[in-house]
């Protein structure tokens, strides 16, 4: 009979292991059932620390955030510019580091509050750029928006960087919709080229928070 001691089951250490599974599996096939197989637990050994999928979700976008911010130092002497382009930017390479990664941030609740000291410092650098707290949250909102929204449809295309679903071959869509020249030629506009896009987005953003507020 085995003498060797389990490793207590932690909240913290079953969303690690959902988030490696998570990869392989896609979020469509992670179950709390697969999460406790890895563990070598019963699943409902799982329901004492989570009651259902979402609450699971929930500390798996909060593991995220934590390995998002961790070593990072913010600048206070920043423009809110450079804060918010930031912010969105390391978003977007922390989700696309998981497949479907996007979905599972979204419309989650953090567990923690490691989001704090880092909101904090946003909304100081916002606030003392000119913005009010409502103006600050607002075009801080937008940006965090477009960037979840971006890489849900670009995990779309690109579940994982490298991969690339079938269907979406830029090519074979333009010979098939070549009576629409302008809808085939924006094929390689949509689908190709997501760091470019991105960017672009974030211009806009900058460029309308800039016109909507008045502040630069």
């Amino acid at each position: 009979m085995s003498t060797e001691r389990r490793a207590p089951l932690d909240r913290r250490k079953v969303a690690d292991t959902a988030l490696r599974l998570l990869n392989e599996t896609g979020l469509d096939g992670l179950t709390l059932r697969a999460i406790a197989r890895e563990l070598d637990v019963k699943a409902p050994a799982l329901y004492w620390h989570f009651k259902d999928k979402q609450a699971l979700l929930d500390e798996m976008a909060t593991e995220m955030y934590r390995r998002m911010i961790s070593g990072a130092v913010l600048d206070p002497a920043d423009t809110w510019q450079q804060r918010l382009l930031a912010a969105c930017r390391g978003l977007r390479t922390a989700l696309t580091g998981y497949r479907d990664g996007a979905k599972v941030f979204s419309g989650s609740r953090f567990t923690g509050t490691e989001h704090a000291p880092a909101m904090e410092s946003h909304l100081r650098v916002f606030t003392g750029a000119g913005f009010t707290l409502a103006q600050a949250v607002q075009a801080m909102r937008t940006a965090n928006l477009y960037t979840i929204g971006f890489v849900t449809e670009e995990q779309g295309v690109r579940p994982l960087p490298g991969e690339r679903r079938e269907g979406y071959d830029v090519a074979e869509r333009a010979r098939r919709l070549a009576e629409f020249p302008l809808a085939a030629e924006v094929g390689k506009l949509l689908f190709d080229g997501y760091d470019e896009q991105f960017e672009d987005g974030l211009k806009l953003i900058v460029a309308g928070i800039e016109a909507a507020y008045g502040i630069r």
